[in-house]
């Protein structure tokens, strides 16, 4: 067993021992693990080598420009709009709230990248509907989990663009950005697709009713209030559907060089624009000044962005020291087949997932994934598009140190063995269609 493999088992102790033991925040767990890193490798001299390497990276301020428009989304109630509108439209079918909190809960989670704090923002609305519906406070609960953890691996997610940067290391080029999101959205059509399968037999498990007449708003009056509001999707998706579809013809026709810069520059203007345009729309709606919400959006994303942070520090000392690289090999010289693969990797995943956040394990371990199941004879391209399924997806909803299932129990005020078996139910649900589409069973759109 090389040593680098004790050099993971290390991180992973201190990381545990910090969070379980001592119970410092995972953000703090992950400095602890750099300095142990370097320590172990020796790595004294490029202590903030890698910092600035870290600090200059383009990649990680595109993750937080997403942060900073999901808190600015919230405080301006945008999201406020878009729930009331699906409410309207499926309130009126058996498990329609349900409903609502998965298509709701994709929507935002696509933008925030964090799972917890998407069930703590759309959780307040759709698990208090659900319940009104009939459906169970513990299957409520999981509802919003699993859907808000969803969000992790639809574009534009901050797991999403960590998975690009790994594939674009392993094939050593620079694939289009627009080209990766298509193929995500390819596979997180069979997820979401799931989702809501598995909502309907739980709500026909649990004889669940429509909602009430009275409680349903009116579409015509949500749709005049939150029509502005329902076209955040389009200002944030249309720019790569568009250079997806004509950068290497009318973009390149028009611009000439420029069309590949205006690529490279989607990921961070994009959610600028997004932002501006909720601020403008939602003006009225706002209680507190401009200067007021920026303020709290920050200081509200400094600890996702500094676990983060110290994740690509660990990334790039991993990577100077071929840490990863010797695992692969290691892994590979086990000679596993493409379908022992698909079974045993998304379990690793999962058990990281209990610790580490989904961009950071994704950073960390994905160029690494890749070239392994590259060397089975995998579609590496596929397996690059699954990073976020099986990393950022299974962050916060496979027990004991579930976050979502955590947060989203505390809203629905569920019972913790009940929320904790059913929430089984829908990892291992989650779990098995992974495992199809990394075998290449299920057709993938853009692959």
């Amino acid at each position: 067993m090389p040593i680098e493999v004790l050099f993971i088992v290390a991180l992973l102790a201190i990381i545990c021992v910090a969070f379980l033991l001592f119970k410092r925040p995972i953000y703090e767990c992950m400095l602890y693990g750099y300095i142990l890193m370097v320590i172990l490798t020796g790595e004294y001299k490029n202590f903030f080598t890698y910092i600035g390497k870290t600090s200059t990276d383009t990649l990680f301020y595109s993750i937080i420009a997403f942060l900073v428009l999901a808190k600015i989304l919230d405080a301006t109630h945008a999201i406020d709009s878009v729930v009331n509108v699906i409410i309207s439209v499926f309130g009126r079918f058996r498990g329609g709230a349900a409903y609502t909190a998965v298509i709701g809960s994709t929507f935002m989670g696509a933008l925030s990248g964090s799972g917890a704090g998407n069930v703590a923002t759309t959780g307040v609305f759709t698990i208090p509907a659900m319940k009104k519906s009939g459906v169970p406070a513990h299957l409520a609960a999981n509802i919003e989990s699993a859907s808000s953890t969803m969000g992790n691996m639809i574009p534009p997610s901050g797991v999403i663009l960590t998975a690009l940067a790994c594939y674009n290391e392993f094939s050593g080029s620079e694939m289009s950005q627009s080209a990766f999101w298509i193929a995500c959205w390819g596979v997180a059509i069979w997820f979401i697709i799931q989702r809501i399968l598995t909502v309907f037999v739980f709500c026909r498990y649990y004889k669940v009713k429509p909602m009430a007449k009275e409680e349903i708003p009116s579409l015509k009056k949500t749709l005049k209030e939150g029509w502005k509001n329902l076209l955040l999707p389009v200002i944030i998706l249309a720019p790569f559907v568009l250079d997806y579809l004509f950068k290497t013809t009318l973009f390149a026709e028009r611009l000439g060089d420029g069309a590949s810069n205006f690529s490279s520059c989607l990921l961070l203007f994009t959610p600028g624009i997004a932002a501006v345009y909720a601020l403008i729309v939602n003006r009225k709606k706002c209680k507190e000044k401009l200067t007021e919400t920026i303020k709290k959006s920050v200081s509200g994303i400094v600890p996702v962005g500094a676990t983060i942070f110290f994740a690509y520090c660990i990334s790039n000392l991993f990577a100077a020291t071929n840490i990863g690289v010797a695992i692969g090999e290691y892994i590979q010289s086990w000679n596993l087949s493409v379908v022992a693969l698909a079974f045993i990797v998304p379990l690793i995943t999962a058990i990281l997932g209990m610790v580490f956040p989904g961009s950071a394990q994704t950073k960390i371990f994905g160029t690494t994934i890749i070239a392994i199941f590259a060397a089975a004879g995998a579609n590496p391209l596929l397996v690059a598009v699954m990073l976020p399924v099986i990393t950022g997806a299974m962050e916060g909803m496979t027990p004991p140190l579930a976050l979502c299932m955590y947060t989203a129990m505390g809203i629905a005020e569920s019972k913790f063995k009940e929320t904790t078996l059913n929430c089984l139910i829908w990892v291992g649900i989650h779990y098995l269609l992974a495992v199809l589409c990394l075998l290449g069973i299920l057709p993938i759109l853009g692959i």
